[in-house]
């Protein structure tokens, strides 16, 4: 029987390994533990069975060491752009933490970041929230006849965001006149 080979079938070596992190990394923008996972899943694919795990991981290391000290990798930066763009989108503080965390950023960066967020922008969750509402058409932006139908909906929609209880209350009963004040720092 013929088993299938992986495309990637020589990554045996520093170089190899490094190769391929090169063309992800141009490709994406991931993480340092997003890019040892890459790694770590195309190589063990690619070996036989004959090679350790822990040689591949020491291999891999050695690359994440050498990408980051020319600083072609760098998770404070990663996690400063994805912030920033969540943060546009309509995240909450709270969903930025745990997608962040998820990604393999450590705590004291995560704690950082979430700062320099603090510091930068004033009331960001409120901004946050007033975004999702706009995206989604919901609360302030429902036609009248509509908004204490769907309240509870509504809610369940800011709680799923990660807004706190009392936020998405303060949020969903802004009337049009406050939003559009609100609306011109967005």
């Amino acid at each position: 029987m013929n088993q299938s080979k992986s495309i990637y079938q020589n990554l045996e070596t520093v170089d190899e390994i490094k190769e391929l992190a090169l063309k992800y990394l141009d490709k994406y923008q991931p993480s340092k533990k997003s890019l040892q996972i890459y790694l770590f899943r195309k190589a063990i694919d690619a070996q036989s069975n004959s090679v350790e795990k822990s040689e591949i991981i020491e291999k891999i290391e050695i690359v994440l060491n050498e990408l980051e000290e020319k600083g072609i990798l760098n998770d404070s930066l990663y996690s400063e752009i994805k912030s920033r763009n969540f943060l546009k989108r309509g995240y909450s503080l709270n969903k930025i933490k745990q997608h962040l965390s998820q990604k393999g950023i450590s705590g004291d960066l995560l704690k950082q970041t979430i700062e320099k967020i603090q510091n930068d922008n004033t009331n960001p969750d409120f901004y946050s929230a007033i975004r999702i509402c706009k995206k989604r058409r919901i609360g302030p932006y429902r036609p009248d006849a509509n908004k204490e139908i769907f309240y509870k909906k509504d809610l369940g929609v800011l709680a799923r965001s990660g807004f706190s209880y009392d936020l998405s209350k303060e949020v969903l009963a802004l009337d049009p006149k406050q939003l559009k004040i609100y609306e011109k720092k967005l």
